[in-house]
């Protein structure tokens, strides 16, 4: 996965853990594509604050992901998924049963 597709999927999940300012810049800059200069001067700060302020939201976005797990918990969840529609797109009895598997699966993990 590219770092810009990262970024937005742990944005996704966490970005309201961070600061109103750190949430600005990051959507500034990986959502809506603005160069630093662009948001130090619609912010009136340096390029290096800006620069300061996405790596720290960076770090902190990957420290999140690291204690909590959710986006590679939604990724494993995910590839599950796609795997129980290719099963379920064969179409064979034993196909349709391995699907019936993966999904109860999920459906475990999900009540634990």
């Amino acid at each position: 996965m590219d770092k810009l597709t990262r970024i937005n999927l742990l944005y996704d999940f966490y970005g309201q853990m961070l600061t109103d300012k750190q949430r600005k810049f990051v959507e500034l800059y990986y959502c809506h594509d603005l160069s630093l200069g662009e948001i130090s001067e619609q912010h009136a700060v340096s390029r290096q604050s800006v620069y300061d302020t996405l790596k720290r939201s960076e770090q902190s976005l990957v420290k999140y992901e690291e204690k909590l797990g959710l986006v590679a918990k939604f990724l494993e969840q995910r590839e599950c998924l796609d795997r129980a529609i290719s099963l379920l797109e064969g179409g064979s009895s034993i196909q349709v049963q391995e699907a019936r598997k993966i999904l109860s699966h999920l459906i475990r993990n999900e009540e634990s």
